[in-house]
């Protein structure tokens, strides 16, 4: 009753989007299912010993230390929701420490890495499609999820700039530049509508049966020419995310700008691609210094 509860406050005050609701659901169902098998009948009745209990069983079962914090995380803003709605006293979870996660090395490509990739489409239906992915994607830095959302109406190439909704759905405006601008022209007016058959779908990316273009279509996309292009690491949007960011830092953009275009809410998670950029700058030090 209460995880019904959390769930619709997600979807109508905190206008959360379908993949952060879905996740918040299913973490949740499955504290509830440890909950009930340690003889709990109501939820709310669940002390901070219960919840260091089902941590220890996460990693009793090998889970790692990102989906360790995940759940947790779940079940605070859980506990907080409750505690503001007057069903419990206090967060039980309000003092349990999340485990400490060693920081990963951002993934990004270079600049001739960027190139190779984006001569690899051929002009066939589908490789003009897959042109106009990858040139989007690194164009404007946008999550996969606000690739497969976009609309056809999202896109401005007159202007030139796509308008993207992204988590909270909020909409941002992003900038495209010539090689995106070109690659999009070429899918919207001679491969989409062949695509589509006789579909009417709004959105702007699909697939042969002109049906929207899934996640999974969207990673099989890019693993595929990822493995062509012969790139030490695996292509994901992140990385392309990574790459747009890191570029344009290089280029010399400037921080709060990166963080609009990229969506973040906290400008510490732009700030993270700035460790990236120094340590560069040191290597060409390096290098490049007599002294160094």
């Amino acid at each position: 009753m209460y995880i019904n509860d959390f769930e619709k406050f997600l979807i109508r005050e905190k206008q959360a989007s379908d993949n952060t609701v879905n996740a918040y659901m299913k973490d949740l169902e499955h504290f509830e299912d440890f909950v009930v098998s340690r003889g709990i009948d109501r939820i709310t009745d669940v002390s901070n010993s219960d919840i260091v209990a089902y941590l220890m069983e996460l990693k009793k079962q090998g889970r790692s230390k990102s989906t360790v914090n995940r759940r947790l995380t779940s079940i605070r803003t859980f506990y907080k929701f409750l505690l503001r709605e007057g069903k419990v006293r206090e967060n039980p979870a309000e003092d349990i420490k999340s485990p400490r996660i060693e920081k990963k090395d951002i993934e990004f490509l270079s600049i001739d890495e960027v190139n190779k990739l984006m001569t690899l489409p051929d002009e066939s239906i589908k490789g003009i499609r897959d042109r106009a992915i990858l040139e989007l994607m690194y164009a404007t830095g946008i999550r996969a999820s606000e690739l497969i959302d976009m609309k056809l109406d999202d896109l401005n190439m007159r202007m030139g700039f796509v308008k993207c909704t992204g988590e909270h759905s909020k909409a941002r405006i992003i900038p495209i530049g010539r090689p995106a601008r070109h690659a999009l022209e070429d899918y919207v007016y001679d491969a989409r509508p062949v695509l589509l058959k006789n579909s009417t779908n709004e959105k702007l990316f699909v697939n042969y049966a002109g049906e929207s273009m899934t996640r999974q279509g969207l990673w099989k996309i890019l693993k595929e020419y990822g493995e062509e292009a012969g790139l030490k690491i695996r292509l994901t949007p992140q990385v392309l995310r990574n790459s747009f960011a890191v570029h344009m830092l290089q280029n010399g953009a400037d921080i709060k700008s990166i963080q609009e275009l990229m969506g973040h809410e906290d400008i510490a998670a732009t700030q993270a691609y700035l460790a990236v950029t120094k340590n560069r700058i040191k290597d060409v030090y390096d290098r490049a210094h007599p002294r160094a």
